[in-house]
């Protein structure tokens, strides 16, 4: 299904997604610490028997170039011609988080990035001329803060000089990729993903932290676009102190789908003491979409969304977020789709993937259970009605249990309107690894 038919049917398009980010410190990425490696065509015949064929699919560049120099394309063309073959539409993803070689020993602060993630983006466009939907480089912003500002993710750098510089270094390659895919694929679409974000502040501290946040998190797709940011702003003068406004003379690159990835974490109240998410007062989803929809004017898929828990509290979830999406679509957001991420659980998130400890992350459509084999629930049969086309408000909604009932907390008043179902007598799937861990901007303790 194409964007303009989605939309014209009056509904949301459901979308299928797989993780796979690689941890360069351990060698391993998502997808085989899921099984995905080995499972992947049952988990994608459990994803068209759903009814989705549209999906987020990623090529493993760490994989494919694990020695410089090399491209091994054996495992990518098995799985992307079954997807081919069979009907589906991926938005094949090039780089996932911190998916590149082990051999980048510097990360996306790496010299050698730029000439290496062209080599590489060139000879996939050229493998697969049928692509018609890629992302160049998954979530730009939050993935460049996370190893660039907050030392989070390698190469452990933190600091806003050196956020800019890791920008510096990765923006170009990726702006330059845009222009030659369009030339090398004419009739695909570039699908930009990031974090949609907002931010609110409980004092004066944190609202002026707030306002500079709000800002900040445009900075990386203002840049990719040749856009300038406001000389009067907050980020204006800290941006100087670091050099940053080379961001101003990068040459602009090409979006054609701007995708919003969503999770709860995702707005932030500030106050002098810190910060906390999510806020006890979320902005509504749909009006967020809006504010996204209204600054860049691009056409939106919610690309990414989950939220951690049992299978009932993940198809309230589901149920939240679809119904946001038909009121962005209601405003007229031309939002062509949903994606929840992962299909099946993921792996490891309980540290932000500073462990490679195979825990299981219960935030999937399928569950995994310890002998990683995929499980159907409440969140699988709210999925499969969404992509056979009933709207928000035909699903089930059932009462939140803990933690995530006080984690969504401030979200209920959004959800007064609806009517309740009792939970069911077992919710499989239930077992959360590290329930008081939640998804902040901090590394875990090794406790």
């Amino acid at each position: 299904m194409n964007a303009t038919s989605a939309v014209r049917r009056g509904g949301i398009e459901i979308i299928g997604a797989f993780e796979s980010t690689y941890l360069p410190a351990h060698d391993r990425d998502i997808t085989e610490t899921t099984g995905h490696d080995i499972s992947w065509k049952q988990d994608l015949q459990l994803l068209a028997a759903a009814g989705v064929k549209r999906l987020r699919y990623p090529v493993r560049w760490h994989r494919v170039e694990a020695d410089e120099g090399k491209l091994d394309w054996s495992g990518t063309d098995r799985v992307l011609q079954y997807l081919h073959d069979h009907g589906f539409q991926p938005i094949i993803d090039l780089v996932h988080h911190t998916s590149y070689p082990r051999w980048l020993t510097g990360g996306f602060a790496d010299p050698r990035f730029g000439s290496a993630y062209l080599r590489y983006a060139e000879a996939l466009a050229l493998r697969y001329p049928w692509i018609q939907e890629y992302t160049l480089f998954n979530e730009p912003f939050s993935t460049l803060f996370l190893c660039g500002h907050e030392a989070i993710w390698p190469p452990y750098q933190s600091g806003l000089s050196s956020f800019v510089e890791q920008i510096l270094n990765v923006l170009p390659a990726v702006a330059e990729a845009s222009k030659f895919y369009a030339e090398l694929l004419p009739d695909a679409r570039h699908v930009w993903v990031d974090s949609c974000e907002n931010h609110t502040g409980s004092d004066p501290a944190g609202m002026a932290y707030a306002r500079m946040a709000n800002e900040r998190r445009f900075l990386v797709i203002d840049a990719f676009l040749g856009r300038a940011y406001d000389p009067e702003g907050p980020m204006a003068a800290p941006l100087r102190a670091v050099g940053g406004e080379r961001l101003l003379d990068l040459a602009p690159g090409r979006i054609d789908i701007l995708g919003l990835d969503y999770y709860a974490h995702c707005q932030w109240n500030f106050g002098s003491g810190g910060g906390t998410a999510p806020t006890l007062r979320p902005l509504p989803l749909a009006e967020q979409i809006r504010d996204y929809w209204q600054r860049f004017q691009l056409p939106c898929i919610l690309t990414e969304t989950n939220i951690r828990g049992t299978t009932p509290d993940r198809a309230t979830w589901f149920k939240y977020v679809l119904e946001q999406c038909e009121l962005a679509l209601s405003m007229g957001v031309p939002i062509e789709g949903m994606c929840w991420f992962p299909f099946i659980d993921s792996t490891d998130w309980d540290s932000l993937l500073f462990r490679c400890k195979g825990h299981i992350d219960p935030v999937g459509v399928y569950w995994l259970d310890r002998e990683l084999t995929r499980r159907p629930s409440a969140m699988s049969d709210s999925y499969a009605l969404a992509a056979g086309g009933s709207p928000a408000a035909a699903l089930p909604a059932y009462p939140l249990a803990e933690p995530v009932a006080t984690w969504l907390t401030g979200y209920l008043p959004q959800m007064a309107h609806w009517t309740w179902s009792s939970r069911p007598d077992t919710a499989p799937g239930s077992g959360l690894p590290n329930q008081e861990t939640r998804m902040e901007l901090r590394n875990v303790d090794e406790k």
